[in-house]
């Protein structure tokens, strides 16, 4: 029997049925080690097999093709990831400047891991209703220049009802990954959306001005009809997996475009003479930040939060 994975909890996954029966499921034992890299070797939005193994409880015997998956390394394993979604129409970033602060890097980290397994991104800037004038001219800045870049951007606000119904509409009709720190929205922007779903929310702690985390575990929700959301808990970090270093610039869409044009075909945009991406930044071409971004990812270096 065929099933869609819902929930997992680490141990025990949902899977749903086509009659949209829930059957709580075990992985048969040899599942585990297939990908020893992998600390869940299934993950949400995974199409499945299973075998019933008494009422409303079934073992997965088979994880079915992909058509792709994003994933992150592990917090406490390097060399392991961590599949957050299978199988995404698209991936849905939500951000904010304020309360609290989604930095650039971050950002960018989260949409260089989407185009590196070839997933359209989405970002929602939240929390509009918290910026005071320099606060939202710095986000129509952002908005402007991942537009620029083929992103699709909105900016939304629970508390105004602002740009709520283009939210749905992005939503609509996909299988879409939610992700985002803690404190951000995303259950509320949910809840704004299909209030029958009813997402747990939290308020974000004044004092250390970070999101206390209510997602403990990616589930699946369907809106409506052939419209589901994967919730994932709040990302505190996202390091690069699957990536190697000369692959990294390739996820950059003006970098992209601009690399035949170096005098080096092995350069790496970060020393080399004569390289059309070190032009470009400095030429006002490309953006600061995002140059910083891809140095810190080429480097290595700790531009996750």
């Amino acid at each position: 029997m065929k099933g869609l994975v819902m929930r997992s909890t680490g141990s025990w996954y949902e899977v749903r049925a086509d009659d949209q029966r829930v059957i709580q499921c075990r992985l048969r034992g040899k599942l585990k080690l297939k990908d020893v890299k992998m600390n869940n070797p299934v993950a949400v939005g995974d199409r499945v097999e299973y075998e019933l193994e008494a009422e409303e409880k079934g073992i997965i015997s088979e994880i079915l093709p992909r058509d792709n998956y994003l994933i992150r390394q592990s917090v406490h394993k390097s060399a392991h990831g961590h599949i957050l979604a299978a199988n995404l129409d698209q991936a849905v970033l939500v951000a904010t400047l304020v309360f609290p602060r989604t930095s650039l890097g971050f950002m960018d980290r989260f949409l260089v891991a989407a185009e590196s397994f070839r997933i359209p991104s989405v970002l929602v800037f939240n929390k509009t209703d918290l910026l005071d004038a320099e606060g939202a001219a710095h986000q129509a800045a952002l908005t402007h220049l991942y537009e620029s870049l083929g992103y699709g951007c909105i900016q939304t606000s629970v508390v105004e009802n602002t740009n709520l119904e283009a939210f749905r509409a992005v939503l609509e009709g996909k299988m879409s990954l939610l992700s985002g720190h803690s404190g951000v929205g995303k259950s509320s922007l949910v809840n704004a959306v299909s209030p029958g779903l009813r997402l747990r929310t939290s308020e974000v702690s004044a004092f250390a001005n970070k999101g206390v985390h209510t997602t403990t575990f990616a589930e699946m929700f369907e809106l409506e009809p052939g419209t589901f959301i994967i919730d994932t808990p709040g990302i505190k970090e996202l390091g690069l997996a699957d990536t190697e270093p000369w692959e990294i610039g390739h996820y950059f869409p003006e970098m992209r475009e601009r690399m035949d044009q170096c005098r080096y075909q092995n350069c790496t945009h970060a020393h080399e003479p004569g390289c059309a991406v070190r032009a470009a930044v400095a030429g006002g071409e490309i953006a600061k930040t995002r140059y910083a971004s891809y140095l810190s990812m080429l480097g290595g270096g700790d531009n996750r939060r």
